[in-house]
């Protein structure tokens, strides 16, 4: 008979019974450590982390989950806010930094918008997609870019970039291969910018190897992967791209003057809701009727009256085939010359009848000569001046404490009806309605 044994099974398998399923959530991220930066001490951050689920009491939802998520995205927009309120600091303080950010504006502006002379960026991975942006930016405030893929550059594209032409340069470690292979095929007479996390020029491998390159630094006040547990391009692409846009708008506002901007920027961008803000009238100049445009009264020419009313106020005579009348237009006239303006706007001499005192008239006026009519004809001595290029919304402002407030003989100082007038280098170029201004305000 044979004898059998019987050994015991090893098993590593335990089962619990009865027991809820766990979600599958990883564990929270440890609170970011404080790390200085090079240049200056960073702003602490607020004490928040993942597991920080207190101050999140009266969120919509108060499930623990809903709680960690609101967490984890504070956490995130409080550490890239702080990484920009040190680069703030950085260019306001640090002279590397500033002479940097200058010497960069001088590139990139130094041939005035010269036909051919342009921006060329470039960058790998994150830094090329921030690189690509930028460029959409400065095209758009009609300072002219184009994107360079270090790559493909030595594979023919180097054609892009023109004798006039300045290069940035875009890489958080200051030594990507790929722009390190390209460096040496840039012309040495071609101004390079190296925007960079490094905030000085020996410690950036591209500035070691062009001497003459200008330094842009873009630090951050501590590693991602400290920060969030990965080393995800996040903080530093947000510092970068802030940069970047800092150096469009200063770059715009050299080459086209501060006030050219807003109306470069509108014809670059027609399209959308952004281009249709931008088409918005901003200064006086941009809502006045011009001056030019208003038809003037001519003698000779009346409106046809069936029945004329004589005006009591007149010390004349009112009937319009009277001699003495050829001169001076009546009521109807002015209608029928408002009516027939497309702004609605009359002129007899240098008095205007603007659109709502025109429409005012009433039909017993219209025989009336135009000077006897209460309020339709305002001197030029009465008109308000303003500059042209005052801003609407300042303009408004302006008008409205007259408005609320009495004037000295116990009448408004300014009434919806006055007339402004829109001055340029001491000229007249166009004229406005109080309440037109103070009603497209409204709007």
């Amino acid at each position: 008979m044979t004898m059998v044994e019987h050994h015991p099974v090893h098993n590593s398998e335990v089962y619990l019974l009865g027991l809820t399923p766990r979600p599958t959530i990883p564990p929270p991220s440890p609170p970011s450590p404080s790390t200085p930066t090079e240049a200056e001490p960073s702003t602490v951050i607020e004490e928040l982390c993942l597991d920080d689920v207190d101050s999140f009491e009266d969120a919509p939802e108060t499930d623990s989950l809903t709680k960690q998520r609101l967490s984890g995205a504070v956490h995130v927009l409080n550490t890239e806010a702080t990484a920009l309120r040190n680069l703030t600091h950085l260019y306001k303080t640090d002279v590397t930094a500033t002479q940097g950010f200058d010497a960069a504006i001088s590139a990139i502006t130094r041939h005035g918008g010269e036909r051919g002379g342009k921006l060329v960026i470039s960058g790998v991975g994150k830094s090329g997609h921030i690189a690509k942006k930028l460029v959409a930016t400065f095209n758009s405030l009609g300072v002219p870019a184009t994107f360079l893929h270090p790559t493909e550059a030595l594979h023919g594209d180097l054609g892009k970039v023109g004798k006039h032409d300045t290069v940035l340069l875009i890489t958080f470690s200051g030594r990507t291969a790929e722009l390190l292979a390209l460096l040496p095929h840039l012309d040495p007479a071609l101004p390079v910018v190296v925007l960079t996390s490094h905030a000085r020029p020996d410690a950036c491998e591209l500035v070691r190897r062009r001497p003459g390159a200008v330094l842009l630094p873009a630090p951050i006040h501590e590693p991602e992967a400290a920060s969030f547990g990965v080393s995800a391009p996040t903080t530093s692409t947000t510092a970068a791209l802030a940069l970047g846009d800092a150096l469009a708008v200063v770059a715009a506002q050299e080459l086209h003057s501060i006030a050219a901007v807003p109306a470069v920027f509108a014809r670059n961008h027609p399209g959308g809701a952004i281009g249709q803000a931008a088409r918005k009238p901003r200064l006086l100049r941009d809502l006045a009727v011009p001056l030019a445009e208003i038809p003037v009264w001519a003698p000779g020419r009346h409106a046809a009256l069936p029945n004329s009313h004589p005006n009591p106020n007149s010390r004349h005579s009112d009937d319009p085939n009277d001699d003495e009348d050829d001169e001076e237009p009546c009521g109807a006239d002015i209608l029928k010359l408002g009516y027939d303006s497309r702004s609605g706007w009359a002129q007899v001499g240098d008095a205007i009848a603007s659109p709502g005192r025109v429409r005012r008239l009433d039909a017993k006026s219209l025989a009336w000569r135009a000077s006897t009519i209460p309020d339709l004809l305002v001197e030029r001595g009465e008109w308000i001046s303003i500059r042209a290029d005052t801003r609407i919304s300042q303009a408004a402002e302006w008008l409205r404490e007259p408005l609320r407030s009495p004037g000295y003989g116990g009448e408004a100082a300014c009434k919806e009806d006055s007339i402004l007038a829109v001055v340029e280098d001491g000229e007249v170029v166009g004229v406005l309605e109080a309440g037109q201004l103070l009603g497209w305000q409204l709007e």
